[in-house]
């Protein structure tokens, strides 16, 4: 039986207060989640990652366990994401220097050949973190619209279009 065949059963021990079953959920996503959170937030996603596993564990009730764990897990992530980055921008606001501080536009000097990270780094977040699930963390288009709470074809159309400019700003053809 491998993990994936397993992590319905660890799921279901979880919530009856294992916390064992739930320290191989954690074992089992821990390194796919962080290289999400690494993607969408460098500086945050240690933390992030902490949080995420943190509030699963409190409140695995919540979970539904005719789905699956992955897209549940990865949407605390990016929900726990956007709280942080909301809250940053709020604190700006209230110091009085957003206008100064909220990073302008990335704009790639069209001279130098850019790399992936950079990239997808100026994707709108929606954008990145779509293309994220379903190109680096391997997620169907289903579960990535599960994760984010995002319609199905929303995630469609952020996966094509994001794709399309990762290409376009790499240097190559979709062809």
């Amino acid at each position: 039986m491998t993990e994936l065949d397993a992590e319905p059963a660890w799921a279901a021990q979880a919530q009856a207060g294992s916390a064992n079953a739930f320290g191989r959920l954690v074992h089992m996503h821990q390194q796919a989640l962080r290289t999400f959170l690494r993607r969408l937030a460098p500086a945050d996603a240690d933390d992030l990652a902490q949080e995420t596993f943190v509030f699963a564990w409190e409140h695995i009730a919540r979970f539904d366990p005719a789905r699956p764990f992955r897209p549940w897990l990865f949407g605390i992530a990016w929900r726990k994401y956007r709280e942080g980055k909301r809250g940053w921008i709020r604190r700006l606001t209230r110091q009085g220097h957003a206008a100064q501080d909220v990073p302008a536009v990335f704009q790639p000097d069209p001279g130098l050949r850019l790399d992936l990270a950079k990239v997808t780094a100026a994707l709108p977040p929606e954008q990145r973190a779509a293309l994220l699930l379903c190109l680096g963390c391997e997620f169907t288009h289903a579960e990535a619209a599960e994760a984010l709470a995002l319609p199905l074809g929303t995630v469609k159309s952020h996966v094509a279009r994001g794709r399309e400019k990762l290409v376009a700003a790499l240097g190559g053809s979709d062809g």
